[in-house]
């Protein structure tokens, strides 16, 4: 079987009624994942990320940073302070001490990165949200690129990015 007929055989078991078994969520992203364009990975991120069915987008990030190196790290707390920018750290619990951490730069090194808390991240997370909601597709965007990463949300989190990937094929 080619490698797009596996990928399109495993998509047809999010579309439409079929209940695909939850433990297997993993695997099925296994296979299709490294097949499937970024785009349509983040857009099935966007959705778990907004779904009544996961936790909040804020814990979800939370949960992504933990698991982070120091360079993915970075990348999504340069998003999230450009989303939030620099004067709403402080009024973020910790977010103070990240700000002196910045000492008035604009992003935030991997080494730096490596200090910060996913306490504080899920915090900044959450208020970005309300202050900017498109930050859940630039963080979408951004963890498309990672997929191991995106493995780690869970299998909720992850039949709700299979299922809108099996849409996103239906339409096209």
């Amino acid at each position: 079987m080619m490698l797009f007929d596996q990928f399109s055989s495993v998509l047809k078991q999010y579309s439409g009624g079929s209940n695909p078994d939850p433990a297997k969520a993993s695997e099925h992203f296994d296979q299709v994942a490294p097949v499937a364009p970024h785009d349509d990975i983040a857009e099935g991120l966007s959705s778990a990320f907004r779904s009544d069915q996961t936790p909040a987008f804020g814990s979800l990030i939370g949960t992504l940073f933990k698991q982070s190196n120091g360079e993915q790290k970075a990348g999504l707390l340069n998003h999230l302070i450009g989303s939030l920018g620099p004067g709403a750290l402080s009024q973020i619990a910790g977010g103070g001490a990240l700000a002196n951490l910045l000492g008035g730069a604009k992003t935030i090194s991997p080494e730096q990165a490596q200090n910060v808390s996913p306490e504080l991240v899920q915090q900044m997370a959450t208020h970005a949200e309300k202050a900017d909601p498109s930050i859940v597709d630039r963080a979408s965007a951004f963890y498309a690129q990672h997929p191991t990463l995106v493995k780690t949300l869970g299998a909720a989190a992850l039949s709700i990015v299979m299922s809108k990937m099996a849409q996103r094929q239906r339409a096209a």
